[in-house]
């Protein structure tokens, strides 16, 4: 059963109360109104009024049996909402005067105590940074989860070897697990990213009232560090004006969400028909509505679509906070629906990317045999001639591509020629050039720090769980 909450009439009453001499029209109080998705600060607000009303007790300014009431209320108030029991009116506008009203209807006029020494503008700006430092924490943790199935695929993985691409051309053998832990870097830098953000959001604007703090004596390093936070904030109008914080977690979310993209599109390419590197499961595949056939990556597909969400949402604040004056401007309450929309999407894309990669079959035969068309140890002949036969590599790197041209031409890859017709080419060329020429060879030399050979990837896959994991 729902839980009776004021009428829109008194709710009105509530915040125009002896200002305005009538109500407003129904339009602006359509686009006025943000409950719709700001009641997602339920959890967050009721945290903060509590803070707020144990702050008040403390320093006198509230009487305690009065603070007494207002934390029963907000405890109940939580409990209806989690319980789906509360209606939210659309004429209160927002979640603040929501429980508010809700407040005053359970304990009287003691309710409206709690707002002594405060406004909606630090209240907002509070809640929105302690759901934003959820979104982060929750965010890290998928981050974690992702680099964790890389990590144990990269292992499983070292000496599986495909061919590395430049201009979606073959360009040099590399190992399969090599490949995976570069996304491994990619999405630590993202977890540094919401870090560095997490460390510059975690000051509390509460006391900072609606613009220029308050005259009550209030105690604004209590509440932060009941809230968890660091410290206040040290201004005033800063605190209620300040959004660099949403900006800093969509920025930070763009990033992962186009590192996600890019490993999706690996994945559609990868498991596209004339390849075959890989499979994905039935659970992250789909078929078709006409060609029985088919296996479409819908999973990775809509990972790498989704990117442009996040972006847009960066770009949609970017817009609105670029031309505001300090302090608070009802523009800002523009803020909420893309953080909130981003925090959903990464979170989705993570969890869908995780099991993606969990999944994931790999056809190693298919990806060796990529590599015997694609003449990916041109470089590794190159190298040799500069470090066999003394040659500049400008000097070496024109002479093995008049050998891959005959290669190319006869049909036949760099280590089916014979000696005699690479010495056709270059005299100085010996037998012991065709070391160098094999594949698996080739990647096993390649031992410099960060480089792709198997015995590299094994270390370094040891080395990246022990930092990110």
């Amino acid at each position: 059963m729902k839980t009776k909450t004021p009428s829109a009439k008194s709710g009105n009453q509530t915040i125009r109360s002896g200002r305005f001499d009538t109500g407003p029209d129904a339009v602006l109080e359509t686009i006025n109104a943000s409950i719709g998705f700001d009641k997602r600060l339920y959890g967050q607000d009721i945290a903060g009024s509590k803070a707020h009303c144990a702050m008040l007790v403390a320093t006198g300014i509230l009487d305690r049996k009065d603070g007494e009431e207002i934390l029963k209320g907000l405890e109940r108030i939580e409990m209806e909402i989690e319980a789906g029991e509360f209606t939210f009116e659309t004429a209160l506008e927002d979640i603040h005067m929501n429980i508010e009203a809700r407040l005053r209807e359970l304990i009287g006029n003691a309710a409206g105590r709690l707002h002594t020494a405060r406004s909606r503008n630090d209240q907002v700006a509070t809640d929105f940074r302690l759901w934003v430092r959820e979104a982060i924490d929750a965010s890290g943790l998928a981050l974690r989860e992702l680099q964790a199935a890389l990590i144990d695929r990269a292992e499983e993985h070292a000496d599986t070897l495909l061919p590395g691409f430049t201009h979606l051309q073959a360009a040099q053998p590399v190992s399969f697990g090599h490949h995976l832990l570069a996304y491994v870097e990619m999405f630590g830098r993202d977890r540094g990213r919401l870090d560095d953000c997490r460390a510059r959001l975690n000051e509390s604007p509460l006391g900072a009232a609606a613009l220029a703090g308050t005259s009550f004596p209030i105690d604004r390093e209590m509440t932060a560090a009941t809230l968890g936070f660091d410290r206040p904030m040290a201004n005033s109008m800063d605190a209620v004006s300040d959004r660099d914080f949403a900006l800093e977690f969509l920025a930070a979310s763009a990033m992962a969400m186009t590192h996600l993209s890019r490993l999706a599109e690996e994945i559609v390419f990868w498991s596209s028909t004339p390849l075959g590197f890989v499979r994905l499961s039935d659970a992250f595949s789909t078929g078709s509505s006409i060609m029985p056939q088919k296996r479409n990556p819908d999973a990775a597909e809509l990972v790498r679509g989704k990117a442009g969400r996040a972006l847009g949402a960066l770009s949609a604040l970017l817009v609105v906070m670029k031309g505001l004056p300090l302090t608070y401007s009802k523009d800002m309450q523009e803020d909420k629906e893309p953080v909130f929309d981003t925090a959903d999407t990464l979170l989705l894309c993570l969890a869908a990317m995780t099991g993606m990669v969990r999944d994931l079959e790999v056809n190693a035969e298919r990806m060796r045999a990529a590599m015997d068309s694609g003449y990916t140890t041109a470089t590794d002949l190159a190298d040799w001639l500069v470090r066999v036969l003394g040659r500049s590599f400008r000097e070496a790197h024109r002479i093995t591509g008049e050998i891959v041209k005959l290669a190319e031409k006869q049909g036949m890859d760099l280590e089916s020629l014979s000696l005699k017709e690479m010495q056709g080419i270059e005299p100085g060329i010996t037998q012991a050039v065709f070391d160098v020429l094999g594949i698996e060879r080739s990647v096993a030399s390649r031992v410099s720090l960060g480089g792709t050979a198997p015995a590299n990837v094994r270390e370094a896959a040891e080395k990246a769980r022990a930092r990110f994991l």
